[in-house]
């Protein structure tokens, strides 16, 4: 009677299929928790922007306006607050992109509104002014002027 040999092992096919599906499925879970990454990266960035509003809204009730006449409209007035701009800093770590902050002081006359915006990860503005409006907008920079509504 001939005895047949038990193999035992697997072959180096089995071995290789096994590698492949782990890889496929590698590539699936760490390209989704890069989109969740960017997710969470933009809402840091709109808590951050949204929270810059008290701050702004503290500044005008302390100055009565949101810059002197004729102040620069980027870093001057609530543009050039400690806390605005503590808060655009935070913003701008979590996007890569910086927030611009600007108001509407002319030569003659204090700023009666401001505007902040950050160019979020997934090529969005989220915007906030002092209307009250704060949200994500698709482009901001068509038709923009300094310290105007975001819309």
């Amino acid at each position: 009677m001939i005895k047949l040999r038990k193999e035992e092992g697997f072959t180096l096919i089995e071995l290789l299929v096994v590698i492949a599906i782990i890889g496929i499925l590698s590539a699936v879970v760490l390209a989704s928790l890069n989109t969740a990454r960017n997710k969470g990266k933009d809402a840091s960035a709109k808590g951050s922007l949204s929270s810059l509003r008290a701050s702004a809204e503290i500044y005008y009730a302390n100055i009565n306006s949101y810059g002197p006449a004729g102040a620069a409209v980027t870093t001057a007035g609530v543009c050039g607050d400690s806390d605005v701009t503590k808060l655009m800093s935070a913003a701008q770590t979590q996007t890569g992109n910086a927030a611009v902050c600007t108001h509407n002081a002319t030569a003659g006359a204090a700023a009666t509104s401001y505007t902040v915006y950050d160019l979020l990860t997934n090529t969005q503005y989220f915007c906030l002014d002092s209307t009250g409006f704060a949200g994500e907008i698709a482009n901001l920079t068509s038709g923009y002027t300094a310290g105007s509504k975001c819309k």
